[in-house]
């Protein structure tokens, strides 16, 4: 509950007082009655904010995930919980930085209203809904009284994506079962068998075999590996022509992203402060939500020490820029990737055609549209 005078208030208050003082000090009559009025227009609007209301609101969303473009809807239902008619009056449901007023009528004991809204999506976000409050003030806007009904809602304004199922989602593939030379007591690719020694694990004994030559013998693997990916984001300004740039770019994170999820694969994407949770598509595209770029970000030149410093496991790295820096600085930024790693560079440049090159474990590509994504991987991985 919080009362609150207006910048008219307070011009009112202090007009009132002088023009009180002046009466009383010079004798001032029209001054008096000037201060006199206004003193009383500012008692009833005081008057006016008095009472109390007695409701139970409601600030239901039906859906608190959308996508960019999507209309968001929710309700507000506001219950009388009185045991008298209420008064009418007057709801605010902040959205974002616009607050949005709601009518509601006199209502009877046990009686509520409904009051449906709909949030227009137009670009990728993390909007504020709420919290509702009802407001009692004077037609003059001098004074008014808010009382909060509800706690603040985030609605989640999720970044495009796209499809990536067959499409060319093997550079992203889990290189298991691609087996090495390196020998191995336990994995997953069965290798050989040997003779059995003190201190081989019971549980890879090959009974059948041991029975027919009667020694024990054991189970060889050789190691498979596993593809670790990391997709970094870079949210230097000056790497970006626009915020349009930017959005592609988020875009093509999420996407890549979320098609690893899918396919339980091990991945980090690094993006702003710090790396953004992975564990489920929905959790993942609400971090994404959230990215600005913000001076002092890191730049695409900076992307290969993170990923080095934050995943020196990584075998696949995929690191997302804008149409700014040169081939010179994205080269500079994959240098520090650890050796080994296969490394794809994506320059996001709205409405350039797809463009692939490639070089040893290196690749630069250009990306114009996010549609354009699938097309783009399987040049890569060709």
């Amino acid at each position: 509950m919080a009362l609150r005078i207006s910048p008219l208030g307070w011009g009112a208050a202090v007009v009132a007082v002088v023009g009180l003082v002046l009466g009383r000090w010079l004798g001032w009559a029209e001054a008096a009655a000037l201060g006199a009025a206004l003193t009383g227009v500012l008692v009833v609007s005081l008057l006016m904010t008095l009472g109390r209301s007695r409701f139970a609101v409601t600030l239901d969303m039906a859906d608190r995930r959308v996508k960019v473009g999507e209309r968001a809807v929710g309700r507000v239902e506001v219950r009388n919980g009185g045991r008298r008619r209420s008064l009418p009056a007057t709801i605010e449901l902040p959205v974002g930085a616009a607050v949005a007023e709601l009518a509601v009528p006199g209502l009877g004991p046990g009686v509520s209203h409904d009051e449906l809204f709909a949030i227009p999506t137009a670009r990728r976000a993390v909007v504020v809904v709420g919290p509702v409050r009802s407001v009692r003030g004077d037609p003059l806007g001098l004074a008014r009284r808010a009382v909060r009904w509800t706690t603040p809602v985030e609605l989640f304004v999720h970044p495009l994506t796209v499809g990536l199922t067959g499409s060319g989602s093997g550079l992203l593939r889990d290189l298991e079962g691609q087996s090495t030379r390196d020998l191995s007591d336990s994995d997953l690719s069965f290798h050989a068998l040997r003779d059995y020694v003190a201190g081989d694990d019971r549980r890879y004994i090959h009974w059948r075999t041991t029975a027919r030559r009667g020694s024990l013998m054991v189970k060889q693997f050789e190691d498979t590996r596993r593809t670790q990916t990391v997709i970094a984001l870079g949210t230097d300004p000056r790497d970006y022509r626009d915020e349009d740039e930017f959005e592609l770019a988020v875009s093509i994170v999420a996407s890549l992203a979320v098609q690893t999820i899918r396919e339980q694969r091990d991945i980090a994407v690094l993006a702003g402060p710090g790396a953004l949770r992975v564990e489920t598509p929905p959790l993942l595209l609400d971090d994404c939500s959230r990215l600005v770029l913000q001076d002092g970000g890191a730049g695409v030149a900076l992307l290969g020490r993170r990923v080095a410093r934050e995943t020196p496991d990584v075998s696949v790295a995929v690191l997302v820029t804008g149409s700014r820096p040169d081939d010179a600085t994205l080269r500079l930024g994959a240098r520090h990737v650890p050796a080994g790693t296969r490394t794809v560079l994506v320059r996001c440049e709205r409405d350039a055609e797809v463009a692939v090159r490639t070089q040893g474990p290196l690749s630069l590509a250009t990306v114009g549209a996010l549609s354009d994504l699938p097309r783009m991987l399987r040049r890569v991985v060709a």
